[in-house]
């Protein structure tokens, strides 16, 4: 279960103290493998809390190869995020689909999607986060992508 806190631990703006914090998660039901390759699904109002990051879910799925975890797949009606930066900002998304491809270090959210922070928002039908550039690529497909960036803080003083 500690995978979720690879979720995105590898954001720099989560906050660092989040990642030292026991994780707890709820939910109605799961259905696991104990297998080296394996699909474990956690499903209903499914809860994952640590520090400051908080997951609410209808499911997630963890998809295992050769005993590592490979992709985890977060759906709900949508899928929420929050989490405080240290600098005390909250970063805020949610999305229908959030999946978390592992090996290519990559956060990938799917239908509806909104990122709100201090620094500013971005909206779109599909969002990549690469967790090793902290690049953002949305759109393509015919589907737009809209952006807000704030100023600065004290900006214009």
């Amino acid at each position: 279960m500690l995978l979720f806190a690879a979720l995105f631990a590898g954001q720099s703006d989560a906050k660092s103290s989040d990642r030292k914090q026991p994780m707890d998660i709820t939910a109605d039901n799961t259905d696991a493998l104990l297998t080296d390759t394996s699909e474990s699904s956690i499903n209903g109002n499914v809860l994952i809390t640590q520090g400051s990051l908080k997951i609410e879910a209808d499911k997630a799925v963890i998809s295992r190869v050769k005993g590592d975890v490979v992709k985890v797949t977060l759906s709900g009606a949508p899928t929420r995020m929050q989490q405080t930066n240290d600098n005390g900002d909250v970063m805020k998304a949610s999305a229908k689909q959030i999946v978390y491809l592992i090996s290519n270090e990559q956060i990938q959210l799917n239908g509806g999607v909104i990122i709100d922070q201090a620094r500013g928002s971005m909206r779109g039908e599909s969002i990549r986060y690469d967790l090793k550039t902290g690049r953002l690529t949305g759109g393509g497909n015919g589907g737009r992508v809209q952006m807000r960036l704030n100023p600065a803080s004290g900006a214009g003083n």
